[in-house]
């Protein structure tokens, strides 16, 4: 019997017992009583070692159940920071990007311009070079006539 049968019977014994009319009180057997009780108090420390188990051991499950959720939590939040870094690692690095080939166009069309100059430079004093050759050659031509 566990503990609540005990106290079940204990209590039926009372209510079963015989009454003395005039006094309203019982007559019940002492040493029946007394047995039933020391019953209670040989099972009293096993249930309540049962249930202080079955307490710490709940405690014991919530604090794992708690420790996971924090954990899950944790690395929830990490993927997402490392997710925000990444993209804005992303996003500096197309901003960079765009910046170089920026400076490039217009290191190229500087480049461009300034080739262009100096070829036509170079065409330029060509030309009047041939033109002084050639004024020359014909001041040559009509000074051996």
């Amino acid at each position: 019997m566990d503990i609540e049968q005990l106290i079940d019977a204990l209590e039926d014994k009372i209510d079963s017992c015989t009454t003395i009319p005039i006094w309203g009180r019982g007559i019940i057997d002492k040493d029946e009583l007394l047995d039933m009780i020391q019953d209670i108090r040989m099972k009293y420390p096993d249930e309540m070692k049962q249930a202080k188990w079955v307490k710490e051991e709940r405690q014991r499950i919530i604090n794992d159940a708690q420790k996971e959720a924090a954990g899950i939590i944790k690395a929830a939040e990490d993927k997402i920071a490392a997710m925000v870094n990444e993209h804005d690692i992303t996003q500096q690095a197309y901003e960079k990007a765009n910046q170089i080939v920026d400076s490039a166009q217009k290191n190229s069309h500087e480049i461009r311009v300034g080739a262009n100059q100096y070829a036509d430079d170079v065409l330029r004093a060509l030309e009047e070079e041939l033109i002084k050759t050639a004024e020359t050659i014909r001041a040559n031509r009509n000074g051996s006539r």
